[in-house]
């Protein structure tokens, strides 16, 4: 029961959830999801610290940047059952459909520059 509870604690966060439904589009950096987000990089970073515990989220260290994207091989059946129905979840929110029309301008080289 503690890992489903982590599960469901990490998603109960508006912006954590934001974070998935972004990463099902492609992988990104911590600074193409704070500008997206209108977050802090630091609020962005302990974010994706809570969903990479709770297993919904990997990273991927390449030269100078870290890549997050979701968990294609979670450890429990939760995890793959909730992505993946995460994927037909919200699609239709107003909010959900704005941060994915501008996910084509987030480009991590003129953002950290």
């Amino acid at each position: 029961m503690n890992i489903f509870l982590k599960i469901m604690k990490a998603l109960s966060d508006k912006n954590r959830l934001k974070m998935v439904k972004m990463l099902q589009h492609r992988e990104l950096c911590v600074c193409e999801m704070h500008t997206g987000l209108g977050l802090a990089q630091p609020t962005v970073s302990k974010h994706l610290k809570i969903l990479e515990d709770a297993g919904l989220v990997i990273s991927r260290k390449e030269g100078l940047w870290v890549n997050y994207s979701l968990n294609d091989k979670p450890d429990n059946p939760y995890t793959s059952t909730l992505l993946g129905n995460l994927r037909y979840w919200l699609e239709d929110d107003s909010e959900i459909q704005e941060l994915i029309e501008m996910l084509p301008g987030l480009n991590r080289e003129e953002i950290c520059n």
